[in-house]
């Protein structure tokens, strides 16, 4: 929230107003984030108020030029003769206040006015847009001032607040979505009076001295299941359409971001700013029949402020006459009840809506707004009686309008009511337990008060507080500590770290989880962090049958992105995306990897036996205790499994080509060696089996096993699911479930024996169709105890072996650890081994 600082302390009683930085310092000493505090440059050389007496249209150009004769008193060149200046804005007329640099000013920027021939005319000087002198970025046209703000020839730095003896400052405030109350001078004014230790004067309460209350402004009907908390109305009549927004309020309203349009608008808008309470003017003549608040009703349409038609959605609260809906409620209002440069005749209305409706028409519009803002992040309910009564003041007396006798108040907070909140019970020492001081007595009261709730003491000596309206974020102790904390200082806390007992330290697991990053990047490997997050599109491009239970996905109640929507079963999404982008970069080569967590709801166990998916509604626990065995249960049971899984995806280049020599792309083999050394951290042995699981290609997948369990998938992909993604042809994946994995605490140790081995090769022939694995595996098993190690080292498929049939070739490590092996024992346990092959597999010796 943009504020400036002479508008930001005028309810707070402060001694000397202290400069920005001091402000800015004291309101991030009690939890706000100040971003920016901008000083306006101050302006040198005659700036003065000039009135236009003359404007003669240049049309020998290609561009609107226009040469203006300017009153600027005496401060002009000629004192007997008005100031020509040629302009090239064309929004001012004869008759209108500018502001005049004069030659010899400079404005902010180090810009320099002097007197030039342009244009074929003599300009002394130049008319100022509001860019020009700083006070924002508009360049659309000239700063035109309103009637009567200073005579021709005034002074008009300290105007504009450019005055090098006192230059205006603005705060840029970052409120947090807890704290709405902060978005206006009512709410940030009361934390500059609490950092200050000053008296406050709340806007809210002051007195507009208007007509007593009779009757009704306007019939008002809210049906019970609209979403608004309360709608107060009030009505002016006689506003003089043509009244300009006083200079004052203009000022404040461009210096905080919002560009003044019209008197009816900008008090609304003012408003706003001061109490926090968005406000929206009808025009009462083209409001027919009575308001009525109300849910949107399937097909009908809306045409905002924007001149957009818009189709409402059920879930749309509407405000309603007779014609139909007139606004979005919290959001925008109609076009067809719109306040134009004709309305005299004004419905003032402050309503209080549901922030989650707010906030969900909003963004379903795409209507982010000022008034949206605030009502999403709640809206005092209590000031919007204030808020009527503020604006129907000033258009009484800046447009010389009537405030009617009625006022429509509707709602749970009627005048007199302060609060709703039930009081909140705490110990008096709490705040000094938490912060492991001993703060001043008396202090917790005062912090409490200070920020406006009301505090009894009962007998049991702690302390009953009901929290103001404006403060639905204070709902339990733990809050109240925070305000306490916050505002005695956060600085006055002591830092110490806790002492841990000795021996705690990482879990096996999470270091077996360390080591499998670790060993993935010695590998060459790159680790990513790609968004938990994907798209229901996905597990078609995937190719997925229907009923894959990875299609069984959590689904977002509120996703930061609408194009993903679900909580990812797979690591693969995210992974992919990542090679689509580096790729798109120019990046072609790569080797990528991520560990995470996936959401597997199809897989989660309730600790009654139930099925775990869709959940039930979770229990509410409190903070004032441990959580029961029970409670945590319940917490836990709604959860879907969410297993911890690592994923790598390999493209390009393996090995890099060089002088060296003409290197070697990525293929499966890398991704299931991916696989081998993440088994390796964990002393597992993989069994590699041929499989058909998509996304994978399925004559290059390969599934994995340990033991008996499936632990995860790897090869190349599928060409189809390339083409979908737009990823490098021959692209490779792995997955793998390391909650499968076993994890032990001590892993085996290689047996080293002291005597040789006896070296042997064999080359099998077999059909084409028999895995290379489970040939290898039998001869694993046929070998014995004196077979050390089987590799595979050539394949060989053609006419010399028969259609349908191809070649193996296996080197054979035999070695006994007790003795030296001899030739022909390592020779018996080969031919068990090639005969138990022929008898599962049909291979015979080539």
């Amino acid at each position: 929230m943009r504020v400036p600082v002479s508008w930001l302390t005028e309810p707070v009683a402060l001694d000397e107003i202290p400069s920005a930085d001091d402000l800015a310092e004291s309101l991030i000493r009690v939890g706000f984030e100040v971003e920016d505090v901008e000083t306006l440059e101050p302006v040198t050389g005659p700036l003065v108020v000039g009135r236009v007496l003359e404007i003669e249209e240049l049309t020998e150009f290609k561009k609107p030029i226009r040469f203006c004769r300017v009153d600027v008193g005496s401060r002009g060149s000629d004192p007997t003769q008005p100031q020509g200046i040629v302009c090239g804005a064309t929004n001012f007329a004869v008759g209108d206040l500018v502001v005049a640099a004069l030659p010899g000013t400079t404005l902010p920027g180090d810009f320099s006015i002097a007197g030039r021939k342009t244009y074929g005319r003599v300009s002394d000087g130049m008319i100022c847009a509001l860019d020009e002198l700083g006070l924002g970025d508009d360049h659309s046209g000239i700063l035109v001032l309103p009637p009567g703000t200073a005579d021709p020839g005034d002074d008009a730095a300290p105007l504009l607040g450019l005055d090098p003896a006192a230059p205006e400052a603005v705060l840029d405030i970052a409120v947090n979505p807890d704290r709405g109350y902060a978005l206006s001078v009512r709410g940030m004014g009361r934390e500059v009076a609490c950092a200050f230790d000053a008296p406050f004067g709340d806007p809210a309460s002051v007195d507009q001295g208007l007509p007593a209350v009779s009757g009704e402004a306007w019939p008002v009907r809210v049906e019970p299941d609209s979403g608004c908390r309360r709608f107060a109305a009030r009505r002016v009549t006689g506003l003089d359409p043509t009244a300009p927004t006083p200079w004052w309020m203009h000022r404040r309203l461009l210096l905080a971001g919002i560009r003044p349009i019209s008197l009816a608008v900008d008090v609304t808008n003012y408003v706003m700013l001061e109490l926090g309470q968005p406000m929206h003017a009808y025009d009462a003549a083209r409001v027919t029949g009575d308001v009525v608040v109300r849910r949107a009703r399937t097909d009908e349409k809306l045409t905002t402020l924007d001149d957009v038609s818009r189709a409402l959605d059920p879930d749309d609260v509407a405000v309603c006459d007779d014609s139909g809906p007139i606004g979005l409620a919290g959001v925008m209002g109609g076009a067809a009840t719109e306040v134009t440069d004709a309305t005299s005749d004004v419905l003032l209305e402050a309503a209080t809506w549901d922030p989650a409706a707010v906030a969900r028409a909003a963004r379903r519009h795409k209507l982010p707004s000022e008034a949206a803002r605030r009502f999403e992040r709640s809206v005092d309910p209590a000031v919007a009686r204030a808020a009527t009564d503020r604006a129907a003041a000033l258009l009484e007396r800046y447009g010389r309008a009537t405030v009617e006798p009625g006022v429509t108040d509707v709602g749970p907070f009627p005048e007199g009511q302060e609060s709703a909140a039930a009081p909140i019970r705490m110990a008096l020492d709490l705040p000094d337990r938490v912060a492991g001081i001993a703060y001043a007595r008396g202090a917790s009261v005062r912090r409490l008060v200070q920020v406006g709730c009301a505090v009894d003491v009962p007998d049991d000596g702690g302390l009953a507080v009901t929290p103001p309206t404006w403060r639905p974020d204070l709902t339990r102790p733990a809050d109240l500590v925070e305000e306490v904390l916050r505002l005695e200082g956060y600085d006055v806390i002591p830092s110490e770290l806790p002492v841990f007992a000795g021996g705690t330290g990482l879990t096996l697991a999470q270091r077996r989880r360390r080591q499998v990053s670790r060993a993935l990047a010695d590998a060459g490997y790159q680790e990513v962090l790609p968004s938990p997050f994907t798209s229901p599109s996905v597990f078609d491009a995937f190719g997925l049958d229907a009923d894959d239970p990875r299609r069984s996905a959590v689904r977002l109640a509120n996703p930061l992105d609408a194009d993903r929507s679900l909580v990812a079963t797979t690591l693969l999404p995210g992974l992919l995306d990542a090679v689509v982008r580096n790729v798109s970069r120019g990046l072609r080569d790569l080797a990528l990897f991520h560990v995470g967590q996936v959401a597997r709801p199809d897989r989660g166990e309730r600790s009654d036996g139930k099925a775990a998916w869709p959940p039930g509604p979770a229990p509410e626990v409190g903070v004032d205790a441990r959580p029961s065995d029970a409670q945590i249960r319940a917490l836990l049971d709604p959860l879907p499994a969410q297993p911890l899984r690592v994923g790598a995806v390999l493209t390009g280049a393996w090995e890099r080509a060089g002088w060296w020599g003409e290197g070697r792309p990525a293929t499966w083999a890398d991704a299931v060696g991916a696989a081998r050394t993440i088994a390796a951290v964990y002393g597992a042995e993989l069994t590699v089996t041929a499989d058909r699981h998509a996304p994978w290609h399925p004559g290059r997948c390969a599934a994995l096993y340990v033991g008996d369990v499936l632990v995860g998938h790897a090869g190349e992909l599928h060409p189809q699911v390339l083409e979908n993604l737009g990823l490098p042809p021959r692209t490779c994946a792995m997955e793998l479930e390391l909650d499968r994995l076993p994890v032990r605490e001590v892993l085996a140790r290689p047996e080293v024996s002291p005597f040789p081995p006896v070296l042997l090769d064999v080359a099998l022939v077999t059909p084409v169709d028999v895995p290379v694995a489970a040939v290898q595996a039998t001869l694993t098993e046929g070998g014995g105890e004196l077979l050390e190690d089987v590799r595979l080292f050539d394949v060989y498929s053609g006419a010399q072996v028969g259609e349908g049939r191809r070649s193996l070739a296996f080197a054979l490590r035999f070695r006994a650890p007790d003795r030296t092996l001899t030739l022909d024992e390592a020779a018996a346990a080969r031919d068990r081994a090639v005969a138990l092959a022929g008898e599962r597999h049909g291979a015979v010796l080539r």
